[in-house]
């Protein structure tokens, strides 16, 4: 009699691990690079801006294809992050953003010129975000304003082929992934856009924790990045500093058939960023190789 062989268990879905160029500024891009390759990582999130590419600067073009070439000689994955703080304003962090007066056109601007770069490198998605609230501005206006600029967006990124990844941050009008889909459903629900979790900010502001925001994001799930907080402070802490269950977020992840990049940002440290790096993959490695 042969014996029955039970089939093997179907092999857990798991992202690629990612390190943020923010938490490397002190690195040109070349050797922060370096640093995310030979620590482990497949992925790397770009933040455009000062130091590594600047997106307005004369030749970004022929840079962008550069670092596409680099890329792909390094094998590592990419996403365009768009949250540096002072790409666009030399006094002003973060601003103008999507909710502000006239000048909210440099902002448009600058997120259509991520996509382009985005396009160029073959990246996953460009992430972004809302933007706080302007002196004197409602929420009923914010939401005014932003719809119509989303919507040149979303067609930049329909022209371009890529994908979208709306990040909810703490304090901004999007605060929440119910606010994103909110923010998705005013535009038509367009298929370009995807949504981005912060598994920090999780833990200050999703009412359901990290597992119910992921789950509330579901298939919209386009990046994730990896970080930990306390409920108190929207601050970026280096994973066990914080009270983010790392465990039950990667767990979430493995159950969604999450395959896309979950990329470590620190963006306060890079003064210690190899060592951040380092750190980080091995509890992320750690996490990922308990979850069968």
């Amino acid at each position: 009699m042969t014996a029955t062989v039970a089939p093997a268990p179907p092999a857990v879905t798991r992202p690629t691990l990612g390190y943020g160029t923010n938490g490397l500024a002190d690195h040109p891009l070349d050797a922060a690079l370096d640093v995310v390759q030979r620590t482990g990582y497949g992925a790397v999130a770009l933040t455009l801006g000062h130091p590594h590419l600047d997106p307005f600067a004369d030749g970004w073009r022929v840079r962008a294809h550069r670092l596409r070439e680099d890329l792909d000689r390094r094998g590592l994955r990419v996403v365009v992050e768009t949250g540096g703080r002072y790409v666009l304003d030399p006094f002003r962090k973060h601003r103008p953003n999507l909710l502000d007066g006239g000048d909210a056109e440099r902002r448009v601007a600058f997120l259509v010129r991520a996509i382009e770069i985005a396009d160029i490198l073959d990246a996953e998605c460009v992430s972004l975000w809302s933007g706080t609230l302007p002196d004197g501005v409602d929420e009923a206006l914010a939401w005014d304003r932003l719809a119509p600029r989303m919507s040149r967006v979303v067609a930049a990124a329909r022209l371009h082929g890529v994908r979208l990844g709306v990040e909810p941050e703490p304090g901004m009008l999007v605060e929440t992934v119910a606010d994103a889909l909110r923010l998705r459903g005013d535009l038509g629900d367009p298929p370009e856009f995807g949504i981005t979790v912060d598994l920090g900010h999780c833990v200050v502001v999703e009412p359901g924790g990290v597992a119910g925001a992921l789950r509330a994001a579901g298939d919209l799930l386009v990046n994730v990045q990896v970080d930990d907080m306390r409920p108190e402070a929207h601050e970026h802490l280096e994973l066990g500093d914080g009270v983010l269950d790392l465990d039950l977020a990667f767990r979430t992840l493995a159950e969604l058939g999450y395959a896309g990049v979950a990329a470590v940002e620190l963006p306060r440290h890079s003064h210690a960023g190899p060592r951040c790096a380092a750190e980080s993959f091995a509890r992320l490695h750690e996490v990922m190789e308990g979850i069968r």
